[in-house]
């Protein structure tokens, strides 16, 4: 019954990651069709940012904890980049160059959901492999 348990929480932290970059996505997308200035976009993205960092660390080390080497071992390079982009101090969008930098910010955080879209179904996999095979015992 635990094992569900540990699934069920990382399924919401994923999810609010889901949510974090959708939302930057979102803005990047105002900001592309003329809805929202710069400065305005650039405050919005830059305030979830650290966020989505601090979640997505945690839960690697949830998993890392409940020994779910793995999924760890998949979150590790979404990790690393994010901990690449902090260590440069490129992780802040820069409200003067988003303009020029429009197509690669949309196409990193792409990237992004894609790559905890693709976790998310590994772990409604494993949250389902686990409720059956608790329903069994």
């Amino acid at each position: 019954m635990g094992d569900i348990w540990t699934w069920l929480i990382s399924f919401f932290f994923l999810i609010a990651l889901v949510g974090i970059i959708v939302y930057q996505l979102v803005c990047l997308a105002d900001l592309e069709f003329d809805y929202i200035n710069p400065y305005d976009s650039a405050s919005r993205i830059n305030s979830v940012v650290l966020p989505e960092f601090i979640v997505q660390g945690i839960l690697c080390i949830f998993y890392l904890f409940t020994g779910h080497w793995f999924m760890a071992l998949l979150c590790l390079p979404y990790l690393y980049y994010n901990f690449q982009l902090y260590s440069k101090r490129q992780h802040l969008v820069d409200v003067t160059e988003i303009f020029n930098l429009l197509n690669w910010e949309k196409k990193k955080r792409l990237f992004k959901l894609a790559y905890i879209i693709l976790n998310l179904f590994l772990t409604i996999f494993w949250m389902i492999y686990s409720a059956l095979d608790d329903y069994e015992d």
